[in-house]
């Protein structure tokens, strides 16, 4: 545990299948609070190497507070990883660990507006430098749009009656607060399935506002097929996903490129034999692993934790793989 309450989740499942080289140049591509990264130095030999990238600023203040010569912390997306690394002239690494999701600390912050906690400000971006705010979303987007992002992003439901209750609330006052939006939802909603009774009925629609606003699925799709050209042969892949839309778009593209077709559907349907295919560029190592009930007990966020591992092979990569985009969840 870290000294602000955060836990790292799946902290030494996540080391173990770095399969850290003590001399190996590895990058955190979501550096948090820096549980992971902390770990992983502590496993690093003197030339060893960490690059840590977020594009939170309370993760720029805190990594400042680690002082290590083998550790550089760069604010950015995770999707400009490869620029990122080329201006450090770093052209292969030994790993990379992706821990996707919100943290701990944005949660309890309410000034950043992600929590149902609290009352604060309709923010919800992980850069507040970037982008458009949940509360400029809302003043904005139709009722069609609302709703596409609530269904598709929150797996919610009652997706057409929150957006209709929005758009209706914003004719007399705009929706600017979390405890506002919070209220609006549940009038809307009134009522949940058996299963969601433990569930605040806000929880999904601030779910998909906060992956909308910061394109959460979009860099993460962006991000894989830029982060394989990186690795060396033997290099892996981590990551961590805690909810079934960021979940199937890493299984997907663990999958695909684990294939003898290099992930190319079109190669797929072609009347080729199998062993005249090229290799695959990834192979999958083990199964997908998933927080213990004992983590659960000492850090409930883990309960839908899944760390999911592929390792580079020697095989070239297919042409354009770098360019590639995992098909998204909407």
């Amino acid at each position: 545990m870290l000294d602000d309450g955060h836990v790292p989740v799946l902290l030494d499942e996540a080391l173990a299948a770095l399969a850290i080289d003590p001399d190996g140049t590895y990058v955190d591509a979501t550096f948090g609070r820096g549980g992971h990264a902390r770990a992983i130095l502590d496993r690093l030999g003197p030339a060893g190497r960490l690059v840590a990238i977020d594009r939170d600023p309370a993760a720029e203040a805190a990594a400042r507070g680690l002082s290590d010569s083998r550790f550089e912390f760069v604010r950015a997306w995770f999707s400009e990883i490869p620029a990122t690394l080329a201006a450090r002239d770093i052209v292969t690494i030994d790993g990379a660990l992706l821990d996707l999701g919100i943290s701990s600390p944005q949660i309890d912050d309410p000034e950043r507006g992600f929590s149902l906690r609290g009352d604060g400000p309709l923010d919800m971006r992980m850069d507040p430098t970037r982008g458009e705010s949940a509360a400029a979303f809302l003043a904005r987007a139709d009722v069609r749009e609302l709703t596409e992002v609530i269904r598709d992003y929150g797996e919610e439901r009652f997706a057409q009656s929150i957006a209709r209750a929005i758009v209706a609330a914003r004719a007399h006052d705009p929706v600017l607060r979390t405890r506002q939006l919070a209220t609006l939802v549940a009038q809307a909603v009134r009522t949940r399935p058996r299963g969601d009774w433990h569930q605040d009925p806000a929880t999904r629609t601030f779910q998909a506002l906060r992956i909308h606003v910061n394109r959460e699925l979009e860099e993460l799709a962006l991000t894989l097929p830029r982060i394989v050209p990186l690795l060396r042969g033997g290099a892996r892949l981590a990551a961590i996903s805690f909810h079934s839309l960021e979940d199937r778009i890493v299984k997907r593209f663990f999958r695909q490129s684990s294939q003898p077709y290099g992930g190319d559907p079109r190669l797929a349907r072609l009347p080729i034999r199998a062993d005249a295919l090229p290799g695959a560029p990834l192979a999958l190592v083990g199964r997908a692993i998933r927080a213990s009930e004992r983590e659960i007990g000492v850090n409930p966020r883990a309960r839908s934790a899944t760390l999911r591992i592929a390792e580079r092979t020697a095989h070239p990569l297919p042409a354009g793989f770098a360019d590639r985009v995992v098909e998204a969840a909407r």
